[in-house]
């Protein structure tokens, strides 16, 4: 099965790593009293630039273009009709982007660059803060000075008010991964005294440190596991599943690897939770909750906890705004922000229904589980279950190719998806004739 998401993951993760210098350097130069606001975000700006550059070549510019235009609708349109433009634009922009993609693998069937694997990822965090800012501004949250078009104004001081959402959507921190940081958690760090304790930092990096060393020596022996075994195209009958759960447990230990080296470089420069928040406030919120997602028995609370700053941005984007279906429209928009691929289409469709069964199979089941062995057995099993259906459908949204989607679709580990579909289908309909 094809990785092109673990394709460029390593080379981003090298380029966050040469990064960190300059992060604390940063939250060092925010104690002094003669670095000014207006440096600091020319410095954060500067590092967007240079990191841009080293890290995706020419094609920066895909990134550079859709951020300044995104500063222009904020300076020039009023607070009704920001985001909605401001959406569009950059949803267009990065769908022609992914189209590129589409083109590259699956018409002249070739491996597309690293450089331009991480330019797509970057534009899709780019999306987030752009309409995460778009939106404050609609709400009334963010409070943008807008000129008309035909205002008048010195180029000094279009550039001093524009500076700060500019600097906001490429500042260096986020720029190739971390968490969603609101503007007003942004501007708060940007504009008060630097948030470095020394032995507090340097504890926390260093158990985030640590934490990324225990990842990886679990990924070398997982992927000695992964590599000497059958593959799906191989395995045969219960041996798919062992194929199935070992895969999508090394891609789940890269991503929380990469996680957590993101969530350490953004604390390093002084945007983690230290600066007047608790990590489960909405300024910030990290991605990576090991504990949970690794012990829980419901597929919704993985969900939520599954890259925890893009799941809240995906409920308030889309899904506090959805109309009769807000669940089906979420995932299907995350499909499309994640570039359609065939995988995708059915990983999240198949990842929807998985989320409406596990409510109506967890409702129903507290009125049967009483006793306390019952309850063991049922969190048990029901474990289990999710553990195998969330390995599922990471198989099927890694899938690059229909060929590669469809081994796993007619493994006996669709068995397990197919269970919770049957019971969805019955307790629905038990649910509409109760009601």
């Amino acid at each position: 099965m094809d990785r092109l998401t673990l394709f460029f993951l390593h080379p981003v993760s090298l380029y966050q790593g040469a990064a960190f210098p300059f992060a604390l350097l940063f939250n060092y130069l925010c104690i002094l009293d003669s670095f000014p606001t207006h440096a600091r975000y020319l410095f954060l700006l500067a590092g967007g630039g240079a990191l841009a550059l080293a890290a995706m070549g020419s094609f920066a510019v895909l990134v550079f273009v859709p951020a300044l235009w995104a500063a222009v609708l904020i300076s020039w349109l009023g607070p009704r009709d920001v985001h909605r433009w401001a959406f569009i634009s950059q949803m267009s922009w990065q769908t022609l982007c992914h189209l590129g993609l589409h083109y590259t693998e699956y018409y002249l069937r070739e491996r597309p660059s690293t450089r331009f694997c991480i330019t797509l990822s970057s534009l899709m965090l780019l999306t987030q803060r752009v309409t995460s800012l778009s939106l404050d501004i609609h709400e009334g949250k963010v409070k943008a000075a807008t000129r008309g078009i035909g205002e008048r104004s010195s180029l000094s001081e279009h550039l001093c008010e524009v500076l700060p959402y500019i600097s906001y959507l490429l500042f260096f921190p986020a720029l190739l991964g971390g968490p969603l940081c609101s503007f007003q958690k942004f501007q708060a760090c940007v504009q008060g005294s630097g948030t470095l304790s020394p032995r507090r930092s340097l504890w926390a990096l260093s158990q985030r440190g640590l934490q990324i060393l225990g990842l990886e020596c679990l990924k070398v022996v997982l992927g000695k596991v992964v590599r000497a075994g059958a593959g799906l195209a191989d395995c045969q009958q219960l041996e798919c599943i062992r194929v199935m759960w070992s895969t999508a447990g090394f891609f789940k230990l890269t991503y929380y690897s990469c996680w957590i080296l993101d969530d350490a470089l953004l604390h390093a420069a002084g945007f983690g939770p230290g600066f007047g928040h608790s990590p489960s406030e909405e300024g910030y919120l990290p991605d990576a909750d090991i504990w949970t997602l690794e012990t829980t028995h419901r597929i919704s609370l993985f969900t939520r906890k599954w890259n925890q700053s893009t799941a809240r941005w995906l409920r308030r984007l889309v899904f506090q705004h959805g109309g009769t279906w807000p669940l089906l429209q979420t995932f299907a928009f995350s499909a499309w922000w994640h570039g359609l691929h065939p995988g995708q289409v059915f990983g999240f469709l198949c990842w929807a229904l998985m989320v409406e069964a596990d409510y109506l199979i967890h409702t129903s089941a507290g009125l049967f589980v009483r006793s306390r062995r019952m309850h063991l057995l049922y969190r048990a099993l029901t474990w289990a279950h999710t553990q195998l259906i969330i390995a599922y459908i990471m198989l099927a949204v890694e899938a690059r190719s229909f060929s590669s989607l469809w081994l796993l679709c007619n493994s006996c580990n669709s068995v397990f998806p197919l269970v919770y579909c049957i019971l969805l289908f019955l307790l629905g309909k038990r649910k509409q004739t109760f009601n």
